[in-house]
């Protein structure tokens, strides 16, 4: 809660580090329980042993979930899953090495694609995103940190751009089904969906026609204001990455 008043320079110096740390593959039982005490506590998977919020998206090939755990990898593999893609970036918790180690002992491929949820879409994300989906190997698991926002977004791209879903009906990936807050700062993802309803579609613009030559991710930033209590919710009280 005190994070605000450390100068910016000594967060990043942190930040840092703690990335160089879980960088290092897990070598010695001690090792092993302080990436599991950080998954557990720091990166609250305590909470996601009981429920990972876990669904599979469209035509069944892809699951959209919340950071798991190597016993709930495990799970996937035995479902046919082949490709893990984190949407996280930052590989700054224990949750990371355990992830790329049972990843590799599961035979899984781990691949990461970042996302954002409290950002307008950049065009380079969203233009990418068809052919970073059309390169994977599938079935397959995306997954943030708790299987709501950027996970949603992600759901909704992967049918968008990989299974030729409407954009209206791809939206519902973004729902309070999934723990999605709208009115919170993760509300800029449902707003960048709209812009395309109202300026592209409504036009006859097809999505990424509309995201190449009409989208303009600081000109939503601007135009975006979340609800206060929403954002108090999200931010505060459950502390949403």
């Amino acid at each position: 809660m005190f994070n605000r008043f450390i100068k910016p320079e000594i967060r990043y110096a942190r930040r840092m580090a703690r990335i160089a740390r879980f960088e290092q593959p897990i070598a010695g039982r001690g090792a092993r329980m302080r990436a599991w005490a950080n998954m557990l506590l720091v990166d609250h998977g305590v909470f996601r042993l009981a429920y990972l919020n876990r669904h599979k998206i469209g035509t069944g090939k892809v699951w959209r979930s919340a950071q798991p755990t190597p016993h709930q990898l495990a799970w996937f593999r035995r479902q046919g899953v082949r490709t893990v893609i984190s949407l996280r970036g930052g590989r700054e918790h224990g949750s990371w090495p355990l992830q790329r180690e049972a990843c590799a002992q599961q035979g899984l491929t781990l691949v990461e694609f970042v996302l954002r949820s409290r950002e307008a879409p950049s065009k380079e994300t969203i233009l990418g995103a068809k052919a970073f989906f059309d390169g994977v190997q599938y079935p397959a698991v995306m997954h943030c940190k708790s299987g709501a926002d950027r996970a949603g977004l992600g759901a909704a791209l992967f049918l968008i751009l990989h299974e030729g879903v409407p954009v209206s009906e791809a939206m519902g990936q973004l729902s309070a089904r999934y723990g999605h807050f709208r009115f919170a700062k993760t509300g800029i993802l449902d707003a960048f969906f709209d812009l395309y309803l109202r300026e592209g579609e409504a036009k006859g613009l097809d999505f990424l026609t509309w995201v190449e030559t009409v989208y303009d991710p600081e000109a939503l930033k601007r135009e975006f204001r979340p609800g206060f209590w929403s954002d108090l919710v999200v931010d505060r009280v459950i502390k949403r990455e």
